[in-house]
Parts: structure tokens; sequence; C-alpha cells
């Protein structure tokens, strides 16, 4: 059934996108809750059970059409209930002569967003479908639906005819492993890394329930994980679900990770799992992982990532009555921190200012993001603290930041220490040389597709640092240019064309990658 995009029954004006006249005599499809139907995305009138005709404005129990249908119109509508959606399908009979301004073609929007796991209409390209129903699982921190996530993929492998192998790394973390084998099993394998779980949302904020997918009318797809990264995972599906449809096969086995806990630091995740046997036996020799969007005609290549340093600064001093000019105290300590760190913070912050050629990921950010003390407002407290968030690109010398760090505490004097809450020590970075076999694989895909890449070190952390921790090159990559970039973001979304877009780019990647030719150390 094709769908129409029938503008508002409302006390407003029709809508100026529709284009009726065309479907006279035509069936068309609508989906709606208890409360309303929707046309698209577009309210139409409050539905109840029953069904029949209406002609302008009266005549079936239960459908009160907010404002009358133009003369003579009417339209043949039947109901009924399907999984907790009315679904409706209506027939425009007949048409009164519409003003041209009304006539118009244009925009057709989608539906809206139905329960999880419901149809989104006969027009939506599958992978799509399959997107949206991935989005609507609930995997938000504190407390993400990690079963059903799993659940969910094991059940899209299994259609694919991938084995499934599940991990738990830790109590209630599970990694799922999904294997497309290959005809050389001896030579490294293809790692596909994603991760499962979402940062949190505030609702007040978005435009759309967050854990809905809706699809707008220019097809942009609202849900928390659009972009970071439940777009990627299923990317790399519906890839291989093409490849395998074409009759492909290749020499070396590819892998897909799913996992938990990335958006938390990866510790009960990837971190422990690049630690087990199970990951040992992967055989990995070449990794992809999650990018960024970009606004621009370009893509972002990462291949490097920043060392995240989370380091808590503490205060002792004297304490005394909140009226008196106290000496030595922890405040005054603190200043002469907060001082120092942020200092370098500016200078940094100008660095990049300046000069053009440089990205976030080529200079180290710095945020106080913590500040802790008092007990009372008539009280010099006697210790204060504070909590700084530091990122470090791998051109710096670790060794030399962290003296510095100290040389910065010291000059704030006596009773001043510091702490590290996380202190990543890894500066591994994957090679970009046209002489390296697996670059050249990447690199020679995007030429071919006419793909302008970016090359740079990732900005924050994600968890390729600990697949280059043990070993392995990995890049991180998202194929969505032309993108503004929302992770963690209120209205997070990712455009339709663009998702399948990069259906069609990992579609090329993968055959390339899988069939690089046995390497001086694979024997």
């Amino acid at each position: 059934m094709p769908q129409l995009a029938l503008p508002w029954i409302s006390p407003h004006t029709w809508a100026s996108q529709c284009a009726l006249a065309p479907c006279l005599g035509q069936e068309h499809a609508l989906w709606g809750d208890d409360e309303r139907m929707t046309w698209g995305a577009h309210p139409i009138l409050p539905l109840y059970p029953g069904g029949g005709d209406f002609s302008h404005g009266g005549g079936v129990p239960g459908l009160t059409p907010r404002r009358p249908l133009p003369r003579p119109t009417s339209v043949s509508v039947t109901t009924e209930l399907a999984g907790g959606l009315w679904r409706g399908r209506w027939v425009i009979n007949h048409l009164a002569t519409l003003p041209p301004e009304l006539c118009s073609p244009g925009p057709q929007p989608d539906m809206a967003p139905g329960k999880p796991g419901k149809s989104t209409g006969a027009s939506e390209d599958p992978s799509v479908t399959l997107f949206r129903e991935y989005l609507r699982i609930d995997t938000v921190h504190p407390k993400p639906d990690y079963d059903a996530a799993v659940r969910f993929l094991e059940r899209v492998g299994t259609d694919l005819g991938l084995a499934c192998q599940k991990v738990e790394v830790c109590q209630g973390r599970v990694v799922l492993i999904l294997t497309w084998q290959g005809t050389n099993p001896r030579l490294r394998s293809i790692l596909l890394n994603s991760h499962t779980d979402v940062v949190p949302v505030f609702e007040e904020h978005w435009t759309y329930p967050p854990f809905e997918a809706v699809k707008d009318s220019q097809g942009n797809i609202y849900a928390r994980g659009a972009q970071d990264m439940k777009c990627v995972s299923i990317q790399y599906l519906e890839a291989i679900r093409r490849l395998k449809a074409e009759g492909k096969c290749f020499a070396r086995t590819i892998h897909l990770t799913f996992v938990p806990d990335e958006e938390v630091g990866g510790h009960k995740g990837m971190e422990m799992f690049v630690q087990r046997p199970e990951f040992r036996a992967l055989n990995v020799g070449f990794a992809l992982d999650e990018g960024l969007a970009s606004p621009s005609d370009t893509f972002s290549v990462f291949y490097g990532e920043k060392s995240p340093w989370w380091i808590k600064v503490k205060c002792v001093g004297s304490p005394g009555h909140g009226s008196r000019f106290i000496s030595n105290t922890a405040a005054e300590k603190m200043h002469k921190v907060i001082t120092s760190f942020l200092a370098f913070r500016e200078s940094e912050k100008q660095r990049l200012k300046s000069d053009s050629s440089l990205t976030l990921g080529d200079v180290t950010s710095l945020n106080l993001t913590m500040l802790e003390g008092g007990v009372s407002f008539n009280v010099v407290p006697s210790e204060m603290a504070a909590g700084f968030d530091i990122r470090i690109p791998p051109t710096v010398d670790l060794k030399a930041f962290e003296e510095q760090v100290a040389a910065w505490c010291r000059g704030a004097g006596d009773g001043v220490t510091y702490e590290f809450h996380q202190k990543c020590m890894d500066q591994h970075v994957t090679s970009t040389e046209e002489s390296d076999p697996w670059w050249k694989a990447f690199s020679g895909v995007c030429r071919d597709m006419k793909l302008q890449l970016k090359l740079e070190i990732f900005p924050a952390a994600t968890d390729s640092r600990y697949i280059r921790a043990a070993g392995h090159p990995a890049i991180g990559f998202s194929p969505m240019n032309r993108t503004p970039v929302l992770l963690h973001d209120h209205n997070e979304f990712l455009n339709e064309q663009v998702f399948l877009r990069g259906v069609d780019i990992y579609a090329r990647l993968l055959p390339a990658l899988a069939s690089v030719p046995p390497l001086p150390a694979e024997g």
C-alpha cells in the first residue's frame, strides 16, 4: 500500500505538503495508538474501536474529525487492533478541488513511533526497520537491558547463519560474538566491534521520546544510540546479509563482537574481554570500531586515541571561624592549583584555535569537573578537593606531563597531594602508511568510492584503546558524513539515507579487508 502525506485534520489550515488528487481510489496504510490515529507522523483524528465510512465529518461512531474534509470527500476506514496499535486502511473516494498551493507533492512523513518490534510501513528499507528495532531496546545506564540486546543480536546473527558465542566477562556482563567463518581459518581475522550500551538522556529536552526511534518527514531517526553506536552494529550485520545473499565468501574469518559498558569506561567489558582466552582465540589481525559523525563531506577516520587521565587533587589547610583571616587555608592552595591547571587549559585552547591544521585530538584537553569542600558558611574548611578530566594525545610524553602535574601541586604549598582515578598509559597508534596492508585495503576502497577521509586522533576514548593495547591495529570509523555530531547530546539522530550509505560502504570494506593476502607472519 502506498503511503500518503495527508495533512493535519485540525483547527489549523491544511498542511502545504499534500498530494491527495493522484491518490483517489487507492488504499493507504496508517498506524496509531489507542489515543489517536496518525498518518505518517501527523495526528489525524481520535480513533477508537469501530469502522466504516464518513463523509465530510460525520457518520462513524467514534470517528469525529477535528475539521471536516473538503466537500465532497469521503474516506473509507477499517480498523483492527494489532499488538497494541490500531491499523487502518483508508480509501479516498472523491475529493473536492483544492487550491493549487495545497496540491503540490512534498516529502512524505514516516509513520509515528510504534511499539518496539512493530512494522514501520511497506516503503521502509528493511535495514532501517531493523536499525529502529534495535534503537528501541533500552540499554541506557545505569540499568541497561543487556539481556534484551543480546537476544536481539543473537536472533539476527542466527538468521544470517552466523555462529554465536556468549562470554560472560563478569557477572551480568556478556560479550556476544558472531562469526562468519573464512575459508582459511589459519589467517588472522577481521574484528568488527561495537558496544551495546548508551548514555543517559534528559527526556524533557528531546523533541521525540529517545527510545522510540521516531523517523521524521526528512528521514531523520531520533533515538539515543542513533550515532553512538547502534547504527554501526546494524550496518555491520546488514552488510554481511548482503554479501551472504550474493554468495560471497572470503579467506579471512570475520568476527563481530558486541560488548557492554563502553560508556562507563569498558572496565567490565572490552578491558576484561581482551585478557580472556576467548578473545585470543579470535586470532585478530585488524579491527574496526566506532568513530564520529562529520558535519562536512569528509569522513573522520581515527587511528589512535587520547590517554584519559582523571586526577583528584586534595588540599589540606588550617580551619577556623569564617569571620577571621585564617592563614594557610585549603582554599588558598586550591585556588593556586586551579589557576595552574586552567592556565594550561587556556594555552592548549589557544594553540588549537590559532592553528587550523590541528584538531581536538592533537591537543591536550583539560576540564575542572568536580569541586568539593566545606561544611558550613561560617567554617573555613580544613580540606578541599578538585577533580580534573584530562585527555592527552599520543604525541605527549606522559612521564613529563605527570611531572608537570606534580610541580603544579608542589607550587600550591604543603599539604597538596594528587591521586589518579584513571590513568591510561597506552599510546599505541595504528599505521596509516600505504605500505601497511590493512590500511591499503581500507583506504583503497574509500578511494574507489570517492570518500574523502580525514585522519584524526580520537578526542575521547573508545574500546579501541584496549584492542590496540592488546597488540592489534584498529581503526575508528562510523560512516556518517554531512551529519552533526550529536553523540551524548539531546535529539541524537541519524538520517536513514546516511545510514543506508554506511551499509553500502561496509559492504565494500569487508570484502577488501577479509581478502588481504596472507602476511609474512601468517606463513
